[in-house]
């Protein structure tokens, strides 16, 4: 009867989900959320200057680029250019960021600045850089991925075409072999 009970309580917990479990560190991302929205950040160029913005002028750097046309690509790169003249790393990385989202052209080129200069951006800037270089990559691995199946469809359709004409052909011998054998 106990282990009955016991089962069907733990049937019970396993069903509500994590409603029961006590929360752990809530608080602590509570603060820290209140903290973020308090502080008015000015967007525009990112920084790598330790501040309540650092975070969040990346973020947005990254969600306009994505959301970005050509124009305003570059619009921004040429903005960067100017305003992150004096320090190489936060320009290359902006940079790759506002590329990212670009041309397939403009993947390679945003992956090689990740490459060469995610290793100087801030350590709390660095998972999220890491972040976008990897979505990247995965971007250029499916386009690789989709450019090599398109021309395995262009080889096949070409066999395939060849395999026609070759039964186009045999078709007619065969035909040519059964009139000949109707003929006395």
């Amino acid at each position: 009867m106990k282990v009955r009970i016991l089962f069907a309580c733990a049937a019970a917990l396993w069903m509500a989900g994590c409603e029961f479990l006590p929360e752990q560190g809530r608080a602590e991302a509570t603060e820290e959320e209140e903290v973020i929205a308090t502080v008015d950040c000015p967007g525009g160029v990112p920084t790598f200057e330790a501040d309540a913005c650092l975070l969040p002028d990346w973020i947005a750097l990254g969600l306009a680029s994505q959301r970005g046309d050509s124009d305003w690509r570059s619009a921004k790169l040429t903005e960067l250019e100017q305003a992150l003249a004096d320090n190489e790393d936060e320009h290359h990385l902006a940079r790759a960021i506002t590329l990212a989202w670009g041309s397939e052209r403009q993947w390679t080129q945003a992956a090689e600045l990740f490459e060469t200069h995610l290793r100087a951006a801030p350590e709390q800037l660095q998972p999220l850089l890491r972040y976008w270089r990897n979505e990247l990559e995965g971007r250029r691995a499916m386009s690789g991925r989709l450019t090599r199946t398109q021309g395995e469809l262009v080889a096949q359709r070409e066999e395939n075409e060849q395999l026609a004409e070759k039964l186009e052909a045999l078709t007619a011998i065969e035909q040519n072999i059964n009139l000949r054998q109707q003929s006395p």
